[in-house]
C-alpha cells in the first residue's frame, strides 16, 4: 500500500496515526515533494469510483488562488488531470492506494471497512 500525504496536514497526521496504531504497513510518500503523475491519477481515479472533483483539495490555498471553484466545471477531464499532476498541493489528501481500492481523504469508518482484512491479519 502507498500512503500519500503532506506531513504538515492535520488530517494526514490523523490518518497516519490511525494506520500506525493498527500496525498497517505502507510506503509513505510526501505528496508535495513527489506529486502524482497524470497516469497515476488517471489509474487511481478509475479504481476509486469517485467523481474527479473529489481528487481536488478544495480547501487548499492553490485551489482558491486559481479560482478552481468556478473554473473546474468548464475544464475538460484531460485539463483537470494535467492540472492535478502539476502540483501535489492541489490533490486532496491523504490518498491510500492499495491493489484493490483507493481512498481519498480520511474517514475512519471507510478506512476500517476497506482495511478489515488487513487488520484481521495483524
Amino acid at each position: 500500500m502507498q500512503f500519500l500525504c503532506y506531513p504538515k496536514c492535520t488530517t494526514c497526521q490523523k490518518a497516519q496515526k490511525w494506520l500506525d496504531d493498527r500496525g498497517v504497513t505502507y510506503d509513505l510518500r510526501n505528496i508535495k515533494e513527489e506529486n502524482p503523475t497524470e497516469a497515476q491519477l488517471r489509474e487511481w481515479h478509475a479504481r476509486s469510483g469517485l467523481p474527479l472533483k473529489r481528487f481536488f483539495n478544495t480547501s487548499g490555498l492553490q485551489y482558491k488562488a486559481l479560482n478552481l471553484k468556478d473554473r473546474l466545471p468548464e475544464m475538460s477531464e484531460d485539463e483537470q488531470f494535467t492540472l492535478l499532476a502539476s502540483d501535489g498541493m492541489l490533490v486532496r489528501r491523504p490518498l491510500l492506494i492499495a491493489d484493490d481500492f483507493v481512498l481519498v481523504g480520511f474517514r475512519e469508518k471507510e478506512y476500517e471497512e476497506r482495511l478489515k482484512s488487513a487488520l484481521n491479519r495483524n
